[in-house]
C-alpha cells in the first residue's frame, strides 16, 4: 500500500468509527471553513508594510543569499551568474513548472525531473514566501517535487515578489484559498539545512542543502 492509500485508509477508519460517510460532505467542508473564519488569531509582531524588505532581511539572517531581478525572463541569466560565482557547473534539475524559461540561452543544462544522488543543484519555485521569518513555503505535486528542495547541495528558489506574505497565518490562509487543502507534503524552508547536535557547533548541510539562493522576481 502506498503512502496516499494508507493515509486514506486511516481517515476512512476514523470516519467509520464516527458514523460518518466515507467521503467528506459539502456541509462538513463549509463548517470547517466557517470555523477558520471565526477563529480568533493570536497576537503578531509588527513587521511593518515593507514585506519585500523584511523577507530579504530575514532570509539573509537565516544564511540564504538573495538576488533581485525585474522579470521572469531574466531568471536563467541570474541562475547562471550565481552558479559561476560559486564555481559550480551550470547543470541542474528543476521543477517542470519552470520548463518554459530560456535556460539554454543562458548556457544552462537542465533536466525537469526529481533529483538523483549525483545532482548538485536543484531549481524550484515556491508557493509563497513569509516575510516575518524569511521562510519559503513549498507545496508538493507531480511537477513540484519536494525532493528538489532537499537532496541537491545547492537549492535555488524563484520567488515572485507578489507571493510574499506577512506571516505563517497568511501563508496557510493563501493555501486554503487557492488549493482548498494542503498536499501530501508541505515544507517550510528557513535557510540551509543545519544542526548543532555535536558540541553545539552549527554545521550547514546536515540534512539537506547547505546553500539556499533566493531569486526574487519583482515583476511577477
Amino acid at each position: 500500500m502506498d503512502t496516499s492509500s494508507a493515509r486514506q485508509a486511516i481517515f476512512n477508519r476514523i470516519r467509520q468509527a464516527q458514523n460518518r460517510p466515507a467521503q467528506q460532505t459539502e456541509a462538513e467542508r463549509a463548517a470547517v471553513q466557517d470555523y477558520l473564519r471565526q477563529h480568533s488569531q493570536g497576537p503578531r509582531p509588527d513587521i511593518g508594510q515593507d514585506l519585500l524588505g523584511r523577507f530579504k532581511e530575514q532570509a539573509v539572517r537565516m544564511a540564504d543569499t538573495v538576488d533581485e531581478i525585474a522579470d521572469l525572463s531574466q531568471v536563467p541569466a541570474a541562475v547562471a551568474h550565481y552558479l559561476d560565482s560559486i564555481g559550480v557547473p551550470k547543470k541542474a534539475i528543476a521543477w517542470k513548472t519552470l520548463s518554459d524559461l530560456p535556460w539554454t540561452e543562458a548556457g544552462l543544462q537542465l533536466e525537469f525531473r526529481p533529483p538523483r544522488n549525483e545532482d548538485l543543484v536543484g531549481i524550484t519555485g515556491a508557493f509563497c514566501a513569509v516575510a516575518e521569518t524569511g521562510t519559503l513555503m513549498m507545496l508538493s505535486g507531480p511537477d513540484t517535487y519536494a525532493s528538489a528542495t532537499l537532496l541537491p547541495e545547492t537549492h535555488i528558489a524563484i520567488v515572485p515578489a507578489s507571493r510574499i506574505v506577512g506571516a505563517m497565518e497568511d501563508a496557510f490562509a493563501l493555501a486554503r484559498k487557492e488549493k482548498g487543502e494542503l498536499p501530501r507534503a508541505t515544507n517550510f524552508i528557513s535557510g540551509p539545512s543545519r544542526t548543532a547536535d555535536i558540541e553545539q557547533t552549527v554545521v550547514l548541510g546536515a540534512h539537506g542543502p547547505y546553500r539556499v539562493h533566493v531569486i526574487i522576481v519583482l515583476g511577477a
